[in-house]
């Protein structure tokens, strides 16, 4: 049986939706300058009813800019965010489908909860006025892959295409069943991610009902989200969309692409021990992370910057600071490592696409951006979080994890591109 050719995989366009600006480019700087995107709710009808008050909500945004009406009012808001964010990575990428063949461009967008503000409206629809009056896009609004599909329709695009559905790992997830679909030469050019919409009353009533997300800074929202800091206690929920355009090298290279960097390696496995705590001795996700590293063939002191999970929960934490030692030895103590979440909150399945991002931007700019919050040290939590305050060194090899409800663990590795 002839060998099968593997491709080099590398990043050439980045789109997303934040709590911190409409675009990615603005997002970036508001993470380097230690920005906040937490606030109170104001999404949620009679907030005070519930336990957490805030949450880390897209602002300003406007669908019809991306979308036509009538589109807009048959979906729901993560396929807004999906399709403002893949538009916005086809232009950073330059891509000009017109030039591709578009039965080998793909779309590979996920989410981790779908639709639940359709859930929501057409519940209340169905018991206050009869389920005649249900609408009848209400399936194809609320499952998680019409964020993909919809991409797809809106570019005209017909290369593989389908979602990932993995909780918090879910934009991870979907760059790195991208990465496998252009290493093996079934596609050219991929737009992966993940996007949420998901702050509406009934899912902040079901996060609340499982005591995971912050109350403590309710009277003081900015501060809510503080990842490794001893006074953590809950995640804050968080919307929008990351989305990557990733393809062969040498499809990038025809075309005249600008390179951001290569992802050179996917590590995915699981803890298999609890729906939603993770494995505290960090064993689970170490096993991924070494995993990524052989793939990549990157000894662990050639890692420079790690983007955690870090979601702000007393447990993810702790178990994130275990595997990085577990998975990196001595060097562990000289990662830079830094969570973004104290700025943009949890934006569940958004979460690892938005990352990746970041971490390509932390390549092609020498710029690491800040764990903000950060006050008070945990002991159990010692290694340098990137505290405060924005960092400029030299990255080469930058790795993101993300751990998921269902024990689920992805780590995706970038190099900086070298021809």
């Amino acid at each position: 049986m002839a060998k099968v050719a593997l491709h080099r995989v590398v990043v050439t366009g980045l789109g997303a939706i934040s709590p911190l600006a409409l675009n990615f480019e603005e997002s970036w700087e508001a993470l380097l300058a230690g920005a906040c995107g937490v606030g109170v709710v104001t999404k949620v009808e009679g907030i005070g009813r519930f336990s957490c008050r805030v949450a880390a909500e897209v602002k300003g945004f406007d669908p019809t800019d991306y979308l036509d009406a009538k589109v807009v009012r048959r979906n729901d808001p993560f396929t807004h965010f999906a399709v403002a964010a893949a538009r916005m990575a086809l232009e950073d990428g330059a891509v000009d489908l017109d030039s591709c063949d578009r039965q080998r461009v793909g779309v590979l967008i996920g989410s981790g909860v779908g639709g639940l503000q359709t859930i929501e409206i057409q519940s209340k629809v169905l018991h206050g006025e009869g389920p005649r009056r249900v609408s009848p896009f209400t399936i194809p609004a609320l499952i998680p892959d019409m964020a993909g599909g919809i991409v797809a329709i809106e570019l005209g695009v017909r290369g593989p295409n389908f979602a990932a559905v993995s909780a918090c790992t879910t934009g991870a997830h979907a760059i790195g069943e991208a990465y496998h679909f252009l290493r093996l030469g079934k596609a050219d050019l991929i737009f992966a991610g993940g996007t949420e919409g998901g702050i509406n009353a009934f899912g902040f009533a079901a996060f609340c009902a499982m005591r995971a997300m912050s109350t403590a800074f309710n009277g003081d929202p900015s501060r809510a989200s503080r990842p490794f800091d001893g006074r953590r206690d809950g995640f804050v929920m968080g919307e929008g969309a990351g989305v990557l355009v990733l393809e062969t090298v040498e499809n990038a290279l025809a075309r005249g692409a600008r390179i951001y960097c290569e992802l050179v390696a996917y590590g995915a496995g699981c803890d298999a021990s609890h729906i939603t705590a993770p494995d505290l001795s960090g064993g689970s996700l170490a096993a991924v992370l070494r995993s990524a590293l052989k793939e990549a063939e990157i000894a662990p002191e050639e890692v420079d910057y790690v983007n955690a999970h870090g979601t702000s929960t007393p447990y993810n934490d702790l178990c994130e600071t275990n595997a990085y030692k577990l998975a990196f030895g001595e060097h562990a103590k000289k990662l830079s490592i830094s969570s973004i979440k104290g700025a943009t909150g949890h934006m569940l399945g958004a979460a690892g696409a938005f990352e990746a991002a970041v971490c390509a931007k932390a390549i092609v700019t020498g710029k690491i951006p800040p764990t903000i919050n950060y006050e008070y040290p945990d002991p159990a939590c010692d290694l340098d979080y990137t505290v405060n305050g924005m960092k400029e060194k030299k990255v080469r090899v930058a790795l993101s994890d993300n751990l998921g409800f269902g024990g689920h663990n992805v780590a995706l590795i970038f190099r900086e591109f070298v021809p």
